[in-house]
């Protein structure tokens, strides 16, 4: 069935082209009865303005963009993902709004791609998620004049705007717990080196111990995957001095590591105690279910995208705290082995 245009309406209507324009974008130029008229036979003929023309006329394009710089199978097993975009979702199509995702697989590419967006007019913002420690794309967006909104710590956001979780407070509430418990041995299977979060987390832990009062957390940076957070989990486990908790940045390596153990014949949480970072489903259907820290990912996601949508529309947008990540203790942790000295 053929698209109905503007020239439809004005045949229809007995008027100009120009004149259905001046009605359908609400400008000066006609009477507001024939406003009424234009406006009641485009919704009779199913008529929707064109985003691309929109765009190459100086309009809106009403989308925003997305380039998650990760392997194309994260999305897929990564319940983060999926619920920061649903929160994403569930706003921009409230007002109207498409969402561009792409994924890339390096920050070249990731630049690159915005770069196209922006030159053919096919967005008017994007979200920045996974800021590095030195990001070459925040002087790359400035220099796009595109609406951007950092995901991530404001000191690493180049001045953009950004939407943040407090990271630090939560490893100090996880590594407390675990101090009270009795831990002296603590490890943490963490995510690239490179991510200002983790570098975030990183700082967090080291003072954390030393504020418990407990030797210095070993960390192993890895690239988030399942694969990846087993072989760190099974380094420390056969360690002669074995860590006696282990905390994961996501669900996934979490769950890899609870099957090294079961493979290593430890028991949870007599033997080891694991956490995971973020809580999903995945925490909670493995046997014992996972101590996590959790948060509303998909309200991280909405705040994010309202941000950003008010940026698009002129507003002035500074920083969004979004709270931090609670720890949830389950029956993944427990007191250290006996040979350890209860307290801190």
């Amino acid at each position: 069935m053929k698209r109905p245009t503007m020239a439809d309406i004005a045949r229809r209507a007995g008027v100009s082209k120009v004149a259905v324009s001046y009605a359908l974008n609400d400008l000066p130029g006609v009477s507001d009865a024939t406003r009424a008229s234009i406006k009641s036979i485009a919704a009779e003929l199913g008529w929707r303005p064109n985003s691309a023309a929109r765009a190459l006329t100086g309009g809106r394009a009403q989308a925003v963009g997305l380039v998650v710089r990760r392997p194309a199978r994260t999305l897929g097993v990564e319940p983060f993902f999926m619920e920061f975009i649903s929160g994403v979702e569930a706003v921009l199509s409230e007002h109207g709004y498409a969402l561009m995702l792409q994924m890339a697989a390096t920050q070249e590419n990731e630049i690159e791609v915005c770069r196209r967006w922006s030159g053919e007019r096919r967005i008017d913002g994007v979200l920045l998620m996974d800021l590095l420690t030195d990001d070459a794309r925040l002087p790359a967006i400035r220099a796009l004049d595109l609406p951007a909104v950092a995901i991530g710590p404001p000191h690493a956001s180049g001045g953009l705007p950004a939407v943040w979780s407090d990271d630090a407070a939560s490893v100090h509430e996880i590594v407390r717990y675990l101090a009270t418990l009795g831990h002296r041995r603590i490890a943490r299977v963490a995510g690239p080196a490179e991510l200002a979060h983790t570098a975030v987390r990183d700082t967090a832990l080291r003072d954390a111990c030393q504020e418990a009062g407990i030797p210095e957390a070993a960390v192993v940076h890895t690239d988030y995957t399942g694969e990846e957070g087993a072989r760190a989990a099974r380094a420390l486990m056969i360690a002669p001095r074995r860590p006696t908790a282990l905390v994961f940045d996501n669900d996934i390596m979490a769950v890899a590591a609870l099957s090294v153990a079961q493979e290593l014949n430890l028991a949870l949480p007599a033997d080891l105690s694991i956490v995971a970072w973020d809580e999903s489903p995945l925490t909670q259907v493995v046997r014992p279910m996972l101590s996590a820290v959790t948060r509303d990912i998909a309200a991280y996601g909405a705040r994010s995208a309202a941000a950003l949508l008010s940026l698009i529309a002129g507003e002035e947008v500074g920083d969004i705290r979004a709270g931090y990540a609670h720890f949830v203790p389950r029956a993944s942790t427990g007191p250290p082995p006996g040979e350890d000295p209860p307290g801190p």
